[in-house]
């Protein structure tokens, strides 16, 4: 007799997105990025928002040229790199655990 094998764990996809960008008018840098991040299993999903500031670099990118994979790089750099961008999407995965398992709830036994 076969053993029924345990569902599969569904798969997190993790989106950065740039939501708007803070520059300077006269030369195009940009100063500040606010951020989302979205995780969604497809079920479940949950979200988180942020802003950073940027320093200004030896040579602009000009504001025209920039795309949001560049600019999501420069906000994960600028966050700390890997390890935070992993921390960031740890916490998102254990709200979409939470929501697919529940370990609060509230109510009464009776009716």
């Amino acid at each position: 007799m076969a053993r029924a094998s345990a569902p599969e764990a569904p798969t997190t996809v993790f989106t950065w997105h740039i939501a708007n960008l803070e520059r300077e008018t006269t030369d195009g840098f940009v100063f500040t990025a606010h951020y989302t991040v979205d995780a969604n299993d497809g079920t479940y999903s949950s979200g988180a928002y942020g802003s950073i500031g940027f320093q200004r670099p030896e040579n602009l990118i000009p504001f025209a040229d920039l795309t949001q994979d560049l600019v999501v790089s420069w906000v994960q750099e600028a966050l700390g790199g890997e390890e935070k961008v992993n921390e960031i999407q740890a916490a998102l995965q254990a709200q979409l655990d939470e929501q697919r398992h529940p370990s609060k709830a509230a109510g009464v036994p009776w009716q």
